[in-house]
């Protein structure tokens, strides 16, 4: 009933982006990783930390690539190309702006907008906007100017509890996205308050 085989979580590397809004998608795999007893191992062939969670019986690759943002599509697609992995069959997490903390919601496909890790995958899948994302919020600083400063920097205390509560729901999630599919998997999301 599941489609999905892959989770990525786009971040930057270093423990100086760790906290920072832009691995909001790292802190969804390492949670997943956490929860489902999975240790991420650093992988140079696919460009990043990887690991392997059975949910509901079934396998999901796991993906924190260790390229800078802007060069995410590489590990993505070594990794989905390796194990021919068809792109609607990825789910890719990743901060959004759009959204406060506190809130994720999963959509398929669409444009980058504006997202750097979003915009390589994009370009390294050939094109396909198909996969699947985890939009994690992280508000937006109010002016384009402060945007990078934004995304780079950590979250307030009280911000930052909500966002960990919205990726802790998220990975929830990932049960009944394994058992019941895509759809049953947002309903519930999507209406998760912290």
């Amino acid at each position: 009933m599941n489609s999905i085989q892959m989770l990525v979580g786009l971040a930057n590397p270093g423990p100086e982006y760790a906290n920072t809004r832009h691995n909001a998608g790292a802190w969804f795999i390492e949670q997943l990783a956490a929860r489902y007893n999975c240790t991420l191992k650093h992988d140079p062939k696919y460009h990043g930390l990887t690991g392997k969670v059975i949910i509901q019986g079934q396998e999901f690759k796991l993906l924190i690539p260790t390229t800078y943002m802007n060069l995410s599509g590489k590990a993505v697609g070594s990794l989905a190309n390796f194990f021919k992995i068809p792109v609607e069959s990825i789910l890719v997490a990743h901060d959004e702006m759009d959204l406060e903390p506190g809130v994720a919601k999963l959509k398929k496909g669409g444009g980058h907008g504006g997202h750097n890790g979003l915009k390589d995958i994009i370009v390294k899948m050939a094109n396909q906007k198909d996969f699947m994302r985890l939009r994690i919020g992280i508000g937006h600083p109010g002016h384009r100017e402060m945007v990078t400063g934004w995304v780079l920097g950590k979250a307030a205390k009280e911000d930052q509890e909500k966002m960990d509560a919205a990726v802790d729901e998220a990975v929830r999630c990932m049960e009944i996205l394994a058992k019941d599919g895509v759809l049953k998997a947002q309903n519930r999301l999507h209406s998760f308050k912290p």
